[in-house]
This record gives structure tokens, C-alpha cells and sequence, in this order.
């Protein structure tokens, strides 16, 4: 009998500068048996080093000099098991210099932990990566409200901070499917339930992970099937790309966006007889043949002719964070990064600046966007991209 495939999951801890998340995650790791083999006695040594109590946020620094400094500067990726599904977390930056890290970890996430720390409330940054998350459309997200220890395991204070958070971020189309206390540093509620908080009934915060929705949904969406490039082979001529969402199979009757042109799927490329197969899948990366042979380039789009259609224009109405250290300014060209394609494109008019932290419109600077401010922008390209 065939193994099931294990789900997996890609999620991005985000939260203000010293709010906990590291010790959050380390203490999942250390829980789940999930910690590399010497990683425990490593910190150990480092921390007797720098004279700093023995912390597991530092198991999660990617390099020695990071965890002396005692502060987390790059996006870390770490591998982490449960039983139901194979996760890839991704530890991001909380200080407000590495915001473009943050956002570039982010990115990568189909779900988020927010924390907060229960003594400080929510803050600035924490709205701050709220809105992020908005903006990158990541929708499933658990706000994991941290260090109960030292409000003593309070209700009162779990709902004044989950209230204040949630009037926050409901306004950006954002709706926490949870809001989970927990005390890393103590590690309740982590892996299991605290007796220290029998207010709380739901599910503790490893059990509640399971529970987000993973890559399989993905599965079940329209096809969405970048090109990344065609490749010349023998006689044949193999469309190669990762399949984003949807899933696909030899005999198929395809759209090649933006020209609209159809064709069939002939077949899936493979290197050897034991290889072969006939459909594919989101989250696969893949090679077909089709039917007829049209030029086909870097950046189109296949989708199914039986589902629904992509949006096809030459002038988009975004949502950006400027991470540029000169102004986004109207009038001016930059290149456009989607999916596979790269193209031109003319700032045609700014709509709105947004204070991230306030969500505060302003309509007085509607010529340029400045770094680390959030925009709502016009942007025409040349040719019309799907």
C-alpha cells in the first residue's frame, strides 16, 4: 500500500521586539523532540559565555555571533514535526530595522502566530505586523497572547488584550481564528493544557496548530500554473513551472494567459519509466507537453478552460510596503515582480498612505510613498498581464 503524503504547513511567527515568540517556538521544538542533536548543550555553553541565563529562544539563531547579540536579525527557518503534519516555521524579525526581513519571511507563509505579550498589551509593532500579514493575504492566523506568568494567569487581562487586538485587526479583513494564552518561558498551554488557566477551554497551541488548514486546500482551488520556463528536449518542447494551486492531468484542455490560447495536455515530463505519471498536483513542481505549439515564455499563466478565468489588465490597484530607501513617487518606472513574470510598470496615481501602526489615511502626501510606509497604489503596465 502507498504511504500517505504528510501535509505540510508553512507558518511565520511575527510579534514586537522581546514579546517572546523565539521562547514560544523553542519550547515547541523541545517539546516535540523536534531539536537538532548537541542544540540544548550548544546554548548552553553560549549562554554561560555571555553571562545570560539559559533561554530556548537562542535554539532558533541561525549563527552564534546573532544569539551574543541576543537579538534575532535574519528570517530563520526551522523544521518542526507533530504527528498530523510537517511544518516549516519561520522565525521573523520583531525590531522595527528588520521590517524587510519580516516581510520577506512573511511572504512564504500560508498561516501566522502573532504574539503578544500579556504584561505590555498590544503595540506599535505589533499592529504594525498585523497589518503585514493583511497585506500578504494571509488569512488563518492565532494571536498566541504570551508570558500569562506574569499577569499571574489573569482572564481579565487575556481578554483585555485579546479585545484590544481584535478591535485592531477585524477592520483590515483579518479575523484571528484564535486567541491562545499561553507562558513559554513556563511552557503552559504550549503542548499541553495548563491547569494554571482553567478558564480557557479551547485547545492548547500545538494541538490548535494542527487544526490551521494546510496544503491540501490548496489542492482544491483552480489551476494556477506560472511558467517558469520552456525547456527544448530531444523533439520536445517541456512547459516547466510549480503549480500554485489547483491540480492538473494528461488529456486537460488548458488557457495560456494573457493570450487567451487553448490546448490539451499531452503529457508530464519524466526521467525515467518509474517516474512516469499523469497529474500533478499544488505544491509540485512540473514539465507538460501540449498539443499544439504556440511560443510560449517566462511568466504566462495556465490555467484549466473548464475554471474559472485569471484577471487580465494592463493597470492594478495595490496594496504595497515600501521597502525602498528612496521614495515610491508618482510617474516614476519600476519592475514588477509576479508570480514568474517580470514586467515594467508606471506608478500611475497613489491613492492612499497608511500609518501601519494607527491604519491613519493621509491624503496630504498623495505624490510618494516613503520607507516603511503602506500604500494604496495605481500601477499600469505596458502590455495587459494575467
Amino acid at each position: 500500500m502507498a504511504k500517505k503524503k504528510r501535509d505540510n504547513l508553512k507558518i511565520v511567527v511575527v510579534g514586537h521586539v522581546d514579546h517572546g515568540k523565539s521562547t514560544v517556538i523553542g519550547k515547541l521544538l523541545y517539546d516535540t523532540n523536534s531539536l537538532p542533536e548537541g542544540a540544548v548543550e550548544k546554548v548552553r555553553r553560549i549562554a554561560k559565555e555571555t553571562g545570560k541565563p539559559f533561554e530556548y529562544a537562542y535554539l532558533l539563531d541561525a549563527f552564534e555571533e546573532e544569539q551574543k547579540q541576543g537579538i534575532t536579525i535574519d528570517t530563520t527557518q526551522i523544521q518542526f514535526f507533530t504527528d498530523q503534519r510537517d511544518y516549516v516555521i519561520i522565525d521573523a524579525p520583531g525590531h522595527k530595522e528588520f521590517l524587510k526581513n519580516m516581510i520577506s519571511g512573511a511572504a512564504n507563509a500560508s498561516a501566522a502566530l502573532l504574539i503578544i505579550d500579556a504584561k505590555q498589551g498590544v503595540q506599535e509593532q505589533s499592529k504594525r505586523h498585523a497589518y503585514m500579514l493583511s497585506l500578504l493575504g494571509i488569512k488563518n492566523v492565532y494571536v498566541v497572547i504570551n508570558k500569562m506568568d506574569l499577569v499571574d494567569y489573569d482572564a481579565a487581562t487575556y481578554h483585555r488584550v485579546a479585545s484590544e487586538m481584535k478591535e485592531f485587526i477585524t477592520p483590515l479583513g483579518v479575523t484571528p481564528l484564535r486567541y491562545i494564552p499561553v507562558s513559554g518561558l513556563a511552557g503552559e498551554n504550549i503542548a499541553t493544557a495548563s491547569d494554571k488557566m482553567p478558564w480557557y477551554t479551547d485547545q492548547p497551541l500545538l494541538v490548535a496548530m494542527d487544526e490551521l488548514p494546510g496544503e491540501q486546500q490548496e489542492i482544491d482551488k483552480p489551476l494556477r500554473f506560472p511558467i517558469q520556463d520552456v525547456y527544448k528536449f530531444d523533439n520536445r518542447r517541456i512547459i516547466a513551472g510549480r503549480i500554485e494551486a489547483g491540480k492538473l492531468a494528461v488529456g486537460d484542455e488548458i488557457v495560456i494567459w494573457p493570450s487567451g490560447k487553448k490546448t490539451h495536455i499531452s503529457t508530464l515530463a519524466y526521467w525515467a519509466p518509474r517516474d512516469r505519471k499523469n497529474k500533478g498536483y499544488a505544491g509540485q513542481s512540473v514539465g507538460i507537453t501540449v498539443r499544439d505549439e504556440f511560443f510560449n515564455k517566462r511568466g504566462e499563466l495556465i490555467t484549466l478552460a473548464s475554471e474559472p478565468a485569471p484577471h487580465i489588465s494592463n493597470r492594478l490597484l495595490v496594496s504595497l510596503f515600501w521597502m525602498g530607501k528612496t521614495p515610491l513617487k508618482v510617474g516614476k518606472k519600476y519592475r514588477l515582480k509576479l508570480a514568474t513574470q517580470e514586467v515594467e510598470v508606471e506608478v500611475e496615481s497613489i491613492t492612499k498612505v497608511i500609518d501601519a501602526s494607527s491604519l491613519d489615511s493621509s491624503d496630504d502626501t498623495l505624490k510618494e510613498i516613503k520607507l516603511n510606509d503602506v500604500g494604496e497604489v495605481i500601477l499600469r503596465t505596458k502590455e495587459e498581464i494575467a
